[in-house]
Protein backbone atom coordinates (compact mmCIF):
# COMPACT_ATOMS: atom_id res chain seq x y z
CA UNK A 1 0.00 0.00 0.00
CA UNK A 2 2.54 2.51 1.02
CA UNK A 3 4.72 1.31 -2.03
CA UNK A 4 2.06 1.75 -4.48
CA UNK A 5 1.62 4.99 -3.55
CA UNK A 6 4.76 6.05 -3.74
CA UNK A 7 5.08 4.33 -6.80
CA UNK A 8 2.38 5.99 -8.33
CA UNK A 9 4.04 9.26 -7.55
CA UNK A 10 7.04 8.91 -8.71
CA UNK A 11 7.31 5.61 -10.89
CA UNK A 12 3.91 4.47 -12.61
CA UNK A 13 5.69 1.93 -14.90
CA UNK A 14 6.99 0.20 -11.70
CA UNK A 15 3.73 1.14 -10.31
CA UNK A 16 2.02 -1.20 -13.18
CA UNK A 17 4.27 -3.79 -12.33
CA UNK A 18 3.63 -3.71 -8.64
CA UNK A 19 0.26 -4.12 -9.02
CA UNK A 20 0.55 -6.77 -11.45
CA UNK A 21 2.03 -8.73 -8.74
CA UNK A 22 -0.08 -7.74 -5.96
CA UNK A 23 -2.64 -9.05 -8.18
CA UNK A 24 -1.41 -12.35 -8.27
CA UNK A 25 -0.24 -12.66 -4.84
CA UNK A 26 -3.86 -11.76 -3.75
CA UNK A 27 -4.65 -14.99 -6.70
CA UNK A 28 -2.20 -16.95 -5.26
CA UNK A 29 -3.57 -16.83 -1.53
CA UNK A 30 -7.13 -17.52 -3.03
CA UNK A 31 -8.16 -14.03 -1.68
CA UNK A 32 -7.76 -15.82 1.62
CA UNK A 33 -7.20 -11.92 4.01
CA UNK A 34 -5.63 -13.98 6.54
CA UNK A 35 -3.72 -16.34 4.96
CA UNK A 36 -2.05 -13.48 2.92
CA UNK A 37 -1.67 -11.09 5.57
CA UNK A 38 0.20 -13.56 8.08
CA UNK A 39 2.30 -15.50 5.63
CA UNK A 40 2.61 -12.37 3.19
CA UNK A 41 2.57 -9.15 4.37
CA UNK A 42 3.20 -9.51 7.90
CA UNK A 43 6.64 -10.66 7.24
CA UNK A 44 7.73 -8.05 5.55
CA UNK A 45 6.02 -4.99 7.43
CA UNK A 46 8.75 -2.65 9.52
CA UNK A 47 6.36 -2.71 12.53
CA UNK A 48 2.85 -4.19 13.56
CA UNK A 49 1.12 -0.26 13.32
CA UNK A 50 1.09 -0.74 9.59
CA UNK A 51 -0.62 -4.04 9.77
CA UNK A 52 -4.20 -2.53 10.11
CA UNK A 53 -3.64 -0.22 7.10
CA UNK A 54 -2.28 -2.95 4.29
CA UNK A 55 -5.26 -5.00 5.54
CA UNK A 56 -7.65 -2.45 4.63
CA UNK A 57 -5.82 -1.92 1.67
CA UNK A 58 -5.77 -5.81 0.68
CA UNK A 59 -8.98 -6.17 1.43
CA UNK A 60 -10.48 -3.16 -0.75
CA UNK A 61 -8.36 -4.87 -3.71
CA UNK A 62 -10.17 -8.34 -3.21
CA UNK A 63 -13.25 -6.74 -3.78
CA UNK A 64 -12.57 -4.75 -6.34
CA UNK A 65 -10.72 -8.11 -8.22
CA UNK A 66 -13.80 -9.29 -7.14
CA UNK A 67 -16.37 -7.08 -8.25
CA UNK A 68 -14.35 -6.61 -11.55
CA UNK A 69 -14.55 -10.43 -12.10
CA UNK A 70 -10.71 -10.97 -12.09
CA UNK A 71 -10.40 -13.51 -9.49
CA UNK A 72 -8.75 -15.61 -12.03
CA UNK A 73 -7.03 -13.51 -14.52
CA UNK A 74 -6.71 -9.75 -15.60
CA UNK A 75 -5.73 -6.43 -14.31
CA UNK A 76 -7.81 -3.87 -12.34
CA UNK A 77 -9.71 -1.50 -13.95
CA UNK A 78 -7.50 1.48 -12.21
CA UNK A 79 -4.47 -0.13 -13.51
CA UNK A 80 -6.31 -0.87 -17.49
CA UNK A 81 -7.54 3.03 -17.07
CA UNK A 82 -3.61 4.31 -16.56
CA UNK A 83 -2.44 1.73 -19.22
CA UNK A 84 -4.56 3.78 -21.46
CA UNK A 85 -3.11 6.67 -20.93
CA UNK A 86 -0.13 5.57 -21.18
CA UNK A 87 -0.59 4.25 -24.63
CA UNK A 88 -1.95 8.26 -25.61
CA UNK A 89 1.30 9.46 -24.28
CA UNK A 90 3.43 6.87 -26.26
CA UNK A 91 1.05 7.19 -29.88
CA UNK A 92 1.48 10.72 -29.13
CA UNK A 93 5.23 11.01 -28.81
CA UNK A 94 5.39 8.75 -31.62
CA UNK A 95 3.05 10.40 -34.31
CA UNK A 96 2.22 13.94 -32.60
CA UNK A 97 5.14 15.91 -31.30
CA UNK A 98 9.07 15.73 -33.03
CA UNK A 99 10.51 13.45 -29.94
CA UNK A 100 12.95 12.20 -32.01
CA UNK A 101 14.67 11.08 -28.33
CA UNK A 102 11.68 8.69 -27.83
CA UNK A 103 10.88 7.80 -31.36
CA UNK A 104 15.22 6.35 -30.93
CA UNK A 105 14.29 4.45 -28.07
CA UNK A 106 11.00 3.18 -29.25
CA UNK A 107 13.04 1.90 -32.58
CA UNK A 108 15.17 -0.16 -30.63
CA UNK A 109 12.64 -1.11 -28.93
CA UNK A 110 10.06 -2.30 -31.21
CA UNK A 111 11.59 -4.98 -32.75
CA UNK A 112 12.21 -7.37 -29.17
CA UNK A 113 8.36 -5.92 -28.79
CA UNK A 114 7.20 -7.42 -32.07
CA UNK A 115 9.30 -10.77 -31.53
CA UNK A 116 7.95 -10.96 -27.99
CA UNK A 117 4.54 -10.53 -29.49
CA UNK A 118 4.78 -13.22 -32.18
CA UNK A 119 5.74 -16.14 -29.44
CA UNK A 120 2.95 -15.05 -26.99
CA UNK A 121 -0.86 -14.66 -26.83
CA UNK A 122 -0.60 -11.20 -26.70
CA UNK A 123 -1.28 -10.59 -30.11
CA UNK A 124 -4.06 -8.10 -29.13
CA UNK A 125 -2.44 -6.11 -27.03
CA UNK A 126 -0.33 -2.67 -28.10
CA UNK A 127 3.11 -1.81 -27.78
CA UNK A 128 3.39 -0.53 -24.46
CA UNK A 129 1.33 -3.57 -22.71
CA UNK A 130 3.77 -5.72 -24.40
CA UNK A 131 6.12 -4.43 -22.85
CA UNK A 132 4.97 -4.42 -19.34
CA UNK A 133 3.88 -8.34 -19.71
CA UNK A 134 7.48 -8.88 -21.12
CA UNK A 135 8.55 -6.84 -17.83
CA UNK A 136 6.64 -8.38 -15.68
CA UNK A 137 7.37 -11.98 -17.39
CA UNK A 138 10.94 -11.30 -16.93
CA UNK A 139 10.14 -10.14 -12.83
CA UNK A 140 8.56 -13.83 -12.25
CA UNK A 141 11.37 -15.39 -14.19
CA UNK A 142 13.88 -13.78 -11.56
CA UNK A 143 11.85 -14.66 -8.33
CA UNK A 144 12.08 -17.96 -9.83
CA UNK A 145 15.79 -18.02 -10.23
CA UNK A 146 15.09 -19.30 -13.82
CA UNK A 147 18.41 -18.07 -16.39
CA UNK A 148 17.53 -15.13 -18.33
CA UNK A 149 19.47 -15.32 -21.92
CA UNK A 150 22.00 -12.51 -22.48
CA UNK A 151 19.78 -11.73 -26.12
CA UNK A 152 16.55 -11.77 -23.22
CA UNK A 153 18.02 -9.53 -21.32
CA UNK A 154 19.13 -7.03 -24.07
CA UNK A 155 15.22 -7.02 -25.27
CA UNK A 156 14.24 -6.74 -21.93
CA UNK A 157 16.83 -3.60 -21.70
CA UNK A 158 15.24 -2.12 -24.34
CA UNK A 159 11.82 -2.23 -23.63
CA UNK A 160 12.49 -1.11 -19.61
CA UNK A 161 14.39 2.18 -21.25
CA UNK A 162 11.30 2.72 -23.36
CA UNK A 163 8.97 2.45 -20.25
CA UNK A 164 10.83 4.19 -18.43
CA UNK A 165 10.97 7.59 -21.15
CA UNK A 166 7.19 7.09 -20.89
CA UNK A 167 6.94 7.07 -17.09
CA UNK A 168 9.04 10.43 -16.78
CA UNK A 169 7.06 11.59 -19.46
CA UNK A 170 4.11 10.44 -18.24
CA UNK A 171 4.65 12.43 -14.59
CA UNK A 172 5.44 15.24 -16.62
CA UNK A 173 2.13 14.94 -18.13
CA UNK A 174 0.00 14.76 -15.11
CA UNK A 175 1.91 17.71 -13.36
CA UNK A 176 1.02 19.72 -16.63
CA UNK A 177 4.59 20.52 -17.57
CA UNK A 178 4.66 18.24 -20.72
CA UNK A 179 4.43 20.77 -23.88
CA UNK A 180 3.35 18.61 -26.85
CA UNK A 181 3.42 21.46 -29.58
CA UNK A 182 6.89 22.25 -28.36
CA UNK A 183 8.61 19.42 -28.08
Amino acid sequence: MLVAEQKIKNNIAEYILYMYQVEDVIRAYQFDLDKLMDAYVRPQLPDESFLAQYRKWYSSLMMQMRSEKIETSGHLLSTQEIMVELTYLHNTLLNLTDNDKYKDIFKVANDHIEEFKSKSNLKDKNHVEIAFQALYMKLLLRLQRKEISPASEEAFDSMRIMLAFLSRAYVRMKAGDLDFLNN
